[in-house]
């Protein structure tokens, strides 16, 4: 089986993650993915043969709309999000904008903004299609996440390279995961 129908699989079998996704959809945003930890904490938890850990402190949602750039709509969809499930920490993100945050050229679609994040394990997301099977988007490809290795990515490998390593001490990912390989 291949490491994108491996994440299909693992994220189809999770029931509190499938909710999530269906909450997501049902937002029917443009080019629309939960990502990053959410997807990241589910895969390492079963490479360590482990009961899954808690659902990250935020969900992270992505998606892509030029024409609705502003910070407002992606509070207002955290609002709508928080109404359908309050015990989760919800956080939306147009990719449209964030490029200005990070210093980056303007992004062209969510996916390829995951181009641009701190490590290729995070850089992966899933989403539910119309008929409930789950989509998986990797621009920088799942062999990191299911070999358990975190590296930096793109400019996080140079003059990024600080806020790399500050992410390293926050997370402390080698605490829960002991498995991982963690480069630098």
């Amino acid at each position: 089986m291949n490491l994108a129908a491996q994440l299909q699989t693992l994220i189809a079998n999770d029931p509190q993650r499938l909710r999530i996704l269906q909450q997501v959809r049902g937002l029917d945003l443009p080019d629309c993915w939960v990502a990053a930890g959410f997807v990241r904490s589910a895969v390492w938890d079963h490479l360590h043969q482990r009961t899954p850990s808690p659902l990250p402190e935020d969900i992270d949602v992505i998606w892509f709309d030029r024409s609705q750039i502003s910070p407002a709509r992606d509070a207002e969809l955290e609002t709508m999000l928080r109404h359908r499930d309050e015990s989760l920490q919800w956080s939306v993100k147009n990719q449209a904008r964030m490029h200005l945050r990070n210093d980056d050229a303007p992004y062209a679609s969510a996916t390829e903004a995951m181009r641009y994040w701190p490590e290729t394990a995070t850089a992966v997301a899933v989403r539910l299609d119309e008929q409930d099977e789950v989509e998986v988007a990797a621009p920088l490809g799942l062999e990191d996440l299911f070999e358990l290795i975190v590296r930096p990515a793109g400019r996080f490998k140079a003059d990024k390279q600080p806020i790399y390593q500050q992410r390293l001490r926050g997370k402390n990912w080698l605490a829960t995961w002991p498995k991982l390989k963690v480069l630098t």
